[in-house]
């Protein structure tokens, strides 16, 4: 595994999470949410005939299923290079205005830092 040193370690935890659901559930995206009291939710892409989510959705729905108030961060590992507004605006609803967003390659590499808008 790459890992990086520029990330805080709370936030790299998040990374490789999420790096870790992706490819032992071999599912196109992985992603790992923490909340306000440090509580870390996983999840990887949900993909059924009745019912698609990201893996980012599915992780914040995870948080607030299991009673979280707000998110500190959040990551997710994919092949894609941007984040979706979908994820964004669901980060935020739970996190807020400025909660950041990890965007990590397969490899775990950075490919962008975003804050919720």
């Amino acid at each position: 595994m790459t890992e990086r040193t520029d990330l805080a370690p709370e936030d790299q935890k998040i990374v490789t999470l999420a790096r870790s659901a992706r490819a032992r559930n071999g599912v196109p995206e992985g992603a790992a949410v923490r909340d306000e009291t440090g509580r870390t939710y996983v999840a990887g892409t949900v993909s059924l005939a009745s019912l698609q989510l990201s893996a980012l959705r599915t992780a914040v729905a995870m948080a607030v299923a299991s009673g979280a108030e707000s998110l500190e961060a959040a990551a997710v590992v994919s092949g894609e290079d941007a984040l979706c507004a979908e994820d964004l605006a669901a980060v935020r609803d739970l996190g807020g205005v400025g909660t950041p967003v990890f965007l990590a390659g397969a490899d775990g590499v950075l490919r962008l830092r975003a804050e919720t808008a």
